[in-house]
């Protein structure tokens, strides 16, 4: 299964509208969404996808009912299986959280955003996720991460130069 994963959108419709277009382009059959949506309008934008959408709030989610109402999104935390990967999402706000969540030999893949820096790194026997941010207002990067479950490998990719900034095999 090819996941398709972002975070800190942060009501940038022009960068959203350009990471729905690029999941899209990949056919990704999922994609996940590690908070920090803002508002319930952007739903417009993520109605494009032709995937499901998955994702969990961020810090900065202040109409949770509406993005509950028009997303689904219905929590903080999601635990997924995907073809035998056990998966976590979390926004990531609270540090301690991520490590615990990380050494807890629980999850196969911890996906995580807020810092708006991407990363993929080993925490034990967990990887971590943090596809960066979409909206690319912290670190003038819109990026986004592919996680391919059957080549065991991920991917963050610069979504408006298509560049690869980052790769690794699970």
């Amino acid at each position: 299964m090819l996941i398709g994963i972002m975070s800190d959108t942060h009501d940038n419709l022009p960068a959203i509208r350009k990471v729905v277009e690029f999941f899209n382009g990949e056919k990704v059959d999922l994609v996940i969404h590690a908070g920090d949506y803002i508002a319930p309008f952007t739903a417009r934008e993520f109605s494009r996808l032709k995937a499901p959408l998955k994702g969990v709030f961020g810090n900065n989610d202040g109409e949770r009912d509406g993005l509950k109402n028009v997303l689904g999104i219905k929590d903080e935390i999601l635990e997924l299986d995907v073809d035998g990967m056990k998966i976590v999402v979390i926004h990531g706000t609270d540090e301690r959280i991520v490590n615990a969540l990380a050494r807890s030999h629980i999850y196969d893949v911890l996906i995580r955003g807020h810092t708006h820096k991407y990363e993929i790194r080993e925490c034990g026997r967990t990887i971590l996720i943090n596809p960066g941010e979409v909206c690319g207002y912290v670190t003038g990067v819109k990026s986004a991460a592919l996680l391919d479950t059957k080549k065991r490998e991920v991917k963050i990719i610069d979504i408006e130069s298509r560049a690869l900034l980052g790769v690794m095999s699970l």
